[in-house]
Formats: C-alpha cells, structure tokens, sequence
C-alpha cells in the first residue's frame, strides 16, 4: 500500500487592543498589553509519503513492515507594536521504518512485537521505539491481553523555534492491561493503564514574548482505568453504550512550576448513548448524556525575584454536563441495488442548557478572572451526507450522536 499527500496553508493575522471606541491602544507598562498589538503572516506547506508491505506467513501469521517521509515547512513574520519584525522558519523532514508481526504461540495466544525507528531533523537525532503485546483466548470466548510500548514526539510547532538547539525527545512508556468479552452483540470491556512521562519539554519566554522550549526537565505519569459496555442485544433495534473513565494523572513540563495535574485532565469522566431505529419511518432516534468531573485551572505568574512562574490562582471549574439528541433520516433504505446512501441529520447539543466551564482568562493587571464558556448555550445542526459506491451511514449517524 502507498499513500501520498500534500497541503499547503496561509495565514495573516493581525491584533489590535482596543479601547470602548474601538481606538487602538498601546500601554507599556505592563508589557504584555502592549504585546497584544501584533501581526503573524505564516506560510506553510506540508506532505507525506507512506509505505506499507504485508507478507503472510505460514497459517495466519503477519509480517508488516513499511517505511514514512513527512516533510513540513512554516515560514513566519512575526511584527510587533513597535515595528520591530521577527522572522522564523521551521523545517522538518522525518524519515521513519517500522516493522511488526502478529503470531500464535498457540491457538489460543497471540502475540505482537514491532519496533518504529525514526530520525527528525529539527532534533537531528534518531529513536527507536519497541512495542509488544500478549493475548490470551478463553473458552467463553473473551480475551485478555497486556501491552507494552515506547513513544517519542518533537517539540510541538508552537514551541519553535526552540531556545536550545540541544533538546533530545519527550519520551512516554506505556504500560496496558486489558480484557474484553463479545457475546450476543453484547461488548465488556476493561483496561487499566500507566504511564510514565519523561523528557518533557520546559518553556522559556522567547523575544516574541511567546514561550518556547528550553529544556527536557519535564516529567510526569498518567495512571487510571477505562470501563466499556455495549448491548444491542436486549431490546429489539435498541443499541446503548455506557463509558466510564479514572485518570490519577500529574506533569511539571511546559511553564508548570512543579508537578501537578494538567488543566486539560479531568479525573472522572462518563457517558450513556442510547439509538433506537423505527424501521417502517426509516428513521433513528439517539440520546447522550456526558459527564466529567471539574478540571484544574491555574493562573500562572512569572516571578521576576526567584525567575521562576509561581501560581496566583487556582481552582477546579464546575462538572461538565451535556445532554444531547439526534435524529437520522434514511430515504434510500430498503431499496434494491442503490449505489447512492443519504442521511438526513438533525443534532442538538445541551438540550438542557447547563453551564458549561471550561476554564478561565485572567487580567495581567489585577488578576480578573473571565470563565471560558461555549459560544452559545446550544448548538443545533441540521445537514445531509451522500456518500457513492460505499455506505458510509453509520459514520454520519456516529459522528453526530
């Protein structure tokens, strides 16, 4: 198999702080006001080149292996309110080889062992990442397995270019354990994970005032347990799925002045889907509810005196809570030898209208806080998917639930 593609992209921003008159305003003091008066042009360009061999061997066994080219290039114009201009360029070519087989033992354990070598050039060194699971088969047909593996990722683009030209990978070491039983259009599923973050990037403030990585002093784990059921089989054309999620998870990387829990982890998170399909009106009827317990949310301050950020607020924001609904329309249902599929969605997000909070913005000057919140309380969407040759149904009825 061999894939190729390409994109390229344009940006060209430009921010004002206005006053009530919309006038703009330039304050010096404190700087960061006045750095909210800039212009960013970005050009970019980007492709990728994959290749995938498969090679069966002797009953069932597997043998992949492939290689992959990603080639990247932003090239930025950063000016500030006072003229001065500031340009980057970041250039990326990532060439990587993999390898990985899937083998019985026996017939009722399976393995897999693979491995990812790859070299960045922003980095401008090499990786190589290990990765294996075991599974075993039970009589009653469920499975339990255990797996391990090694990843490494670069710096992200927002955080180049980098302030020191001597940073390695950020590395994660993933340790999962899982069992799983299907029987009767019914799914059990549990996984307990850990993992263990080392390498993270830290981050300076580079000229632009923007940060940037320094260093890889960072470190952190992430530890917890996920739970899934699904049943279609109960209740005629009656499908329901409940989730159930633990994250114990904690990092110091980015501008975090020591080890605490990320303002993006929640620690309890849950759902309940329900689809119900009326065959004579060829229509689907589905609900959702999600939850997740409040996140972390930090104001982080640079302390001029000890040159390190200290935090000036924090606290956890309010549960998450959603209720939504959906409906799905399929006209060309029942009919022979159709080679076009149309559904008709209706979605609406938050029926309820509960609040929403999803972080908050904070004053540079008295420490204000402003809550992050959506746009609107609900969103309603109403669309038509028609997909040729291939029915892609149950994508659009899924990605709209």
């Amino acid at each position: 198999m061999l894939s190729l593609s390409y994109s390229t992209n344009k940006d060209d921003i430009a921010n004002d702080l206005q006053d009530a008159s919309n006038n703009k305003q330039i304050i010096l003091v404190p700087i960061d006001y006045a750095l909210k008066n800039f212009s960013v042009i970005n050009k970019a360009q980007y492709a990728q080149a994959r290749m995938v061999l498969e090679k069966k061997l002797k009953g069932i066994n597997t043998l992949r292996f492939g290689a992959e080219y990603l080639y990247s290039e932003e090239k930025t114009a950063y000016t500030l309110f006072n003229g001065n201009r500031f340009d980057e360029s970041v250039k990326e070519n990532m060439k990587a080889a993999f390898a990985e087989t899937d083998f019985y033992i026996t017939n009722n354990i399976a393995a897999k062992l693979g491995a990812r070598a790859e070299h960045t050039d922003i980095l401008d060194k090499w990786n190589l990442a290990p990765r294996v699971s075991l599974a075993y088969k039970f009589r009653d047909e469920s499975q339990a397995s255990i797996a391990y593996g090694i990843f490494y990722q670069n710096p992200e683009r927002k955080y180049l270019p980098a302030a020191n030209t001597g940073l390695d990978f950020a590395r994660a070491s993933h340790y999962i354990l899982q069992y799983q039983k299907l029987s009767n259009n019914r799914v059990l599923r549990a996984e307990l994970f850990y993992k263990h973050y080392e390498n993270l990037y830290k981050t300076s403030t580079g000229p632009t005032g923007r940060d940037v990585a320094a260093n890889n002093n960072g470190y952190g784990y992430a530890r917890g347990f996920e739970l899934f059921w699904r049943d279609k089989k109960s209740i005629r054309n009656f499908d329901y799925w409940v989730t159930y999620s633990f994250l114990d998870t904690k990092r110091d990387f980015l501008n975090y002045p020591t080890e605490i829990q990320p303002s993006f982890a929640a620690t309890h998170t849950a759902s309940l889907v329900m689809k119900k399909f009326v065959l004579p009106w060829k229509t689907g009827f589905n609900a959702s509810y999600s939850f997740a317990s409040g996140r972390p949310y930090y104001n982080l301050k640079y302390d001029n005196g000890t040159g390190k950020y200290l935090i000036a607020d924090q606290g956890k924001t309010i549960n998450y809570n959603s209720l939504g609904f959906s409906l799905n329309y399929l006209p060309n249902l029942g009919k022979a030898n159709t080679k076009t599929f149309i559904v008709w969605v209706l979605s609406v997000t938050n029926v309820l209208g509960q609040d929403q909070v999803f972080g908050y913005n904070y004053s540079n000057l008295n420490g204000r806080k402003v809550p992050v919140t959506p746009a609107s309380r609900r969103f309603v969407y109403v669309g038509c998917f028609i997909s040729f040759g291939i029915d892609r149904t149950q994508d659009a009825i899924n990605n709209n639930l």
